[in-house]
């Protein structure tokens, strides 16, 4: 139960920290939004991602495991489909310059929003979880 509430929050922290990121994700809500996020997408990764990962084990063999990343995109669409509160749209990058390094503005279209979004969480999630084992 414990670690159950604790990847409540962490996924409800994770959302709000890419909602601020990100321009493509949108909470409208406050907090008791994000938390409804964060809980049904702890629901979702619990039930649902092993289900998807057994009946795509043989696509996750021949890509060596990259198809798992598939999976937490689908998620974040169900949770997009379950929480109206939480969406996720297309948008456009605005760039970066820093030390001569440039990123250039780009457009993200739907899809690539949910792959951005969904490895972001992953990213944020994992540095969450490393933080607490530390």
């Amino acid at each position: 139960m414990k670690s159950f509430i604790r990847n409540i929050l962490f996924n409800a922290f994770s959302i709000f920290l890419i909602s601020q990121v990100v321009s493509g994700m949108k909470v409208s809500g406050g907090l008791i939004a994000y938390l409804i996020g964060g809980f049904a997408l702890t629901l979702l990764m619990v039930l649902l991602k092993p289900i998807l990962k057994i009946l795509t084990l043989p696509l996750n063999i021949i890509t060596l495991g990259m198809f798992s990343f598939v999976i937490n995109v689908i998620i974040f669409y169900l949770l997009t489909v379950f929480v109206p509160s939480i969406i996720i749209s297309a948008f456009t990058f605005p760039g970066l310059s820093f030390s001569g390094f440039v990123i250039p503005s780009f457009y993200l279209n739907t899809l690539f929003a949910f792959i951005l979004i969904s490895f972001l969480q992953s990213v944020v999630v994992s540095f969450l979880t490393w933080l607490i084992k530390k």
